[in-house]
C-alpha cells in the first residue's frame, strides 16, 4: 500500500510517500480502505517527538488517527462490522506506528462507528478527534440545557464542533474568535466575542451574572480568564492547559469511544452537526497540510483524500 511515513522523528520536510506492507488485522479489529484522513496538530507534534515521554512510537511512522473509509476485511471476533460498511473513527492504538495517512489502516472496533450519511468522506474524516474532544470536554463540565457556556477558540476545528454540540444540548454559547470569524459563529448558533485584552469585560456585557461553564481549546490563559467569569470555578475544562487541574478545573485528553462517535453521527444525520472543511488535499501533499495546520490560520478542518 501507499502511505505517508517518517523514518525517524522529524517535520513536514521529512514526510515521504512510500510503499509499505498492508497492515495486519488483529482480533477485534477491521481493515479499512481509507477514503479520507483527518489532519490534526497532534499529528505533527507526535512526529516531532513532543509526545515521546508518554507514548510509544515505532518507525517507520505513518501519522494520523482520524479516518473515514470502507471496511475491507474483518478480524476475529469483530462482528460489529461487515465488509462494505462505511465507517469513521479515531483509530488511535496503544502505540503509534500504523496511522491513517495511508491507503489501508487496521482499526479496533472500539474506535469506529458507522459513517453518518449526512457527511461527505472529507467531513467524516475531520470529525472524530475534534468531535470526541469537544464532546468529552462538554461532558466533563456537565453542561446542561439552559446553561451558558463560554467556548475559547470557538471557530477552530474543535471549537466549531463544540459550539454545535452545546447548541444541540440546548445551551447558550458565547464563543471567542477573531472578528473575521464572527459571522461564522453566528451561523453555528453562538454569540461571538473578540478574544484578547478585555475579554472578561466583553463576556460580562453579554452575561452579567457570569457563565455556567467554560471550554478552553486554545490555552494562553483562557482557564484563568474563565475562572473570573464562572459561577463555579471548577466548571472549566481545557485541552490546551496542562495546569488546568492544578488550577481547580479539568485537563482533558481525548479517547477513542465508539458510543460517543455514534452520538456524533446521530447529530450529523439529524442536521445538528456539520464539519467545516477548510482544506482537502491529496495524500501526497501531507507536508503542505501540516504547514497549513501549523500556521494556525485555518477555520475548520484539514483533511487528506486517499
Amino acid at each position: 500500500m501507499k502511505a505517508i511515513a517518517l523514518e525517524e522523528y522529524g517535520s513536514a520536510d521529512d514526510l515521504r510517500l512510500i510503499d509499505l506492507p498492508d497492515p495486519k488485522v488483529a482480533p477485534g479489529e477491521v481493515l479499512v480502505r481509507v477514503k479520507a484522513a483527518g489532519v490534526n496538530p497532534v499529528d505533527w507534534k507526535l512526529a516531532a517527538g513532543y509526545l515521546d515521554p508518554i507514548m510509544e512510537v515505532r518507525f517507520p511512522l505513518i501519522p494520523g488517527w482520524d479516518v473515514a473509509g470502507v471496511v475491507e476485511a474483518v478480524g476475529f471476533d469483530a462482528g460489529e462490522f461487515a465488509v462494505g460498511d462505511e465507517v469513521f473513527g479515531y483509530a488511535r492504538k496503544d502505540w503509534a506506528q500504523n496511522g491513517t495517512y495511508a491507503e489501508l489502516v487496521s482499526a479496533p472496533v472500539r474506535a469506529l462507528a458507522r459513517k453518518p450519511a449526512a457527511l461527505t468522506w472529507e467531513q467524516a474524516a475531520g470529525a472524530p478527534l475534534a468531535g470526541l474532544t469537544a464532546f468529552r470536554t462538554i461532558k466533563r463540565v456537565g453542561l446542561g440545557r439552559g446553561e451558558t457556556v463560554l467556548i475559547h477558540a470557538a471557530s477552530g476545528g474543535v471549537g466549531s464542533l463544540g459550539v454545535q454540540i452545546a447548541v444541540a444540548l440546548g445551551a447558550r454559547v458565547i464563543g471567542t474568535a477573531s472578528e473575521r470569524n464572527h459571522g461564522f459563529l453566528r451561523e453555528l448558533g453562538a454569540e461571538p466575542v473578540t478574544y484578547g485584552d478585555g475579554l472578561a469585560d466583553r463576556v460580562r456585557d453579554l452575561a452579567p451574572d457570569g457563565v455556567d461553564a467554560a471550554l478552553d481549546f486554545v490555552g494562553e490563559g483562557a482557564v484563568d480568564v474563565s475562572q473570573q467569569l464562572l459561577k463555579q470555578r471548577d466548571r472549566v475544562a481545557s485541552v490546551a492547559d496542562a495546569e488546568a487541574s492544578a488550577k481547580g478545573g479539568h485537563y482533558v485528553w481525548v479517547r477513542p469511544d465508539a458510543h460517543d462517535l455514534a452520538a456524533l453521527a446521530d447529530l450529523a444525520d439529524a442536521g445538528k452537526l456539520s464539519v467545516p472543511v477548510d482544506h482537502a488535499l491529496p495524500l501526497a501533499e501531507a507536508a503542505e497540510a501540516w504547514r497549513l495546520s501549523q500556521s494556525g490560520r485555518t477555520r475548520g478542518k484539514i483533511v487528506l483524500t486517499v
